[in-house]
């Protein structure tokens, strides 16, 4: 398994309504590409630091979600929350406990 994090900073004031549009948009969307196995909306709300997780079959399902343009239409619609420039990272999934 595959995890790619975005990693975003938003004002305090924020963090809600960036929350409700990963759930509502970002989710959906998703939902739909190949390889999809879910996703995670961290936030620290002391800082407006957030990182939106999803989990993909293959790190190549992740890619080709990239390339399917659908990852960047879904980071425009957060674009007047952010205050700085967002970054992505990718990571093997190595261990997964979901008790």
């Amino acid at each position: 398994m595959f995890a790619r994090l975005t990693i975003i900073r938003t004002e305090i004031d924020s963090i809600s309504e960036a929350s409700k549009l990963f759930e509502e948009s970002v989710i959906p969307a998703f939902r739909t590409q190949k390889g999809y196995q879910g996703a995670y909306f961290l936030s620290d709300r002391n800082s407006g630091k957030s990182i939106c997780m999803s989990l993909w079959d293959t790190e190549q399902d992740a890619v080709s979600n990239e390339q399917s343009h659908l990852y960047q239409e879904q980071l425009i619609k957060f674009m007047k929350l952010f205050t700085s420039d967002p970054y992505r990272e990718g990571y093997e999934l190595i261990i997964k406990d979901t008790k």
